[in-house]
């Protein structure tokens, strides 16, 4: 089987620790690092594809070469004039995470402004991933083209994939954030949400509840990530079941580990359709993770677990 998958979202210029006071340039987000990973572990005749927009600027074309070094394919990426990447830099305390952000112009906001632009990647495609964050970035409009878009693939069958990754910060209104996280839902045919995000702003007192509320969206198949408390797996009318997170030696940075998670998650579900092996897999691969520095970690330095 071969096939097509197309990861929506804002990729930025990563700022992390380096020796002394010194810091290292990368380029990283949650759908793109999600996207890294299905190309790192997906047979290589399928097609992994980015689709934001990035200014014409020198670091939007270093980020789209980076990107293609990568292997994630660039076609459906526009360049937008006066705008730039947005940026980000890691601050890590005993193996977790805290990021400062600077995005006002970002290019990736305009993502969605060109609806003929965005049918047609889609309608490329066989599987589509966008996150809560995609959502966050873009006006009200735009975010209403791109559920649209969704929506429609959904009824025609693709896989439509979403991780609520809900950061508060990046809302203005509490309210609306819950409602377009919901309406992102009822796009999507897979939803991987994080459950301490589910606790904290939807207010689920266990996973049950948080697989309960997104069946009421409609959504047919759940995957519940618990961080070292494992995976819960929630598809079609199977009962629930729980997949243990794999042993972690030690834990270097916590960045990137759901996005991992769901990209190792994808290039295993999406060739054999097996949820359970996906999740073992992509265990293995988010603890192998979380064991180095930076978002985006290469494939020799995690043969261990595969």
């Amino acid at each position: 089987m071969t096939g097509r998958l197309l990861s929506i979202g804002e990729c930025m210029v990563e700022l992390m620790q380096a020796e002394g006071d010194l810091l290292r340039k990368g380029y990283a987000g949650d759908t793109f690092n999600t996207a890294y990973y299905a190309r790192l572990f997906l047979p290589q005749d399928w097609s992994v594809d980015y689709l934001t927009a990035v200014g014409t600027d020198t670091v939007s074309g270093e980020m789209l070469a980076f990107i293609e070094k990568t292997g994630v394919g660039t076609s459906h990426i526009r360049r937008v004039e006066g705008r730039t990447p947005g940026l980000y830099m890691i601050h890590l305390k005993d193996g977790e995470r805290s990021f400062s952000y600077w995005r006002s112009v970002s290019a990736a906001k305009t993502l969605a402004d060109d609806a003929d632009h965005l049918r047609a990647a889609i309608e490329a495609s066989d599987i589509l991933v966008f996150s809560g964050i995609t959502l966050a970035i873009l006006a009200p409009t735009a975010v209403e083209t791109l559920l649209s878009e969704l929506r429609r693939a959904k009824a025609e069958g693709k896989l439509v994939v979403f991780d609520p990754n809900i950061r508060p910060r990046l809302w203005d209104d509490k309210q609306y954030m819950l409602e377009t996280i919901s309406a992102g839902a009822r796009a999507s045919s897979l939803v991987m949400p994080s459950f301490d995000d589910e606790a904290a702003h939807f207010g689920d007192t266990d996973i049950a509840a948080t697989i309960a509320r997104y069946r009421g969206l409609g959504v047919d198949n759940i995957v519940v990530k618990d961080g070292p408390n494992g995976v819960t797996l929630s598809f079609g009318s199977n009962e629930p079941q729980f997949v243990p997170a794999a042993k972690v030696t030690k834990i270097v940075d916590t960045t990137s580990a759901g996005d991992s998670f769901n990209g190792a998650f994808l290039a295993r579900y999406g060739v054999d359709g097996n949820p359970v092996a996906a999740a073992q897999f992509a265990a293995r691969i988010a603890a192998g993770v979380i064991g180095h520095h930076g978002a985006l970690v290469s494939k020799d330095k995690l043969q261990a677990a595969f």
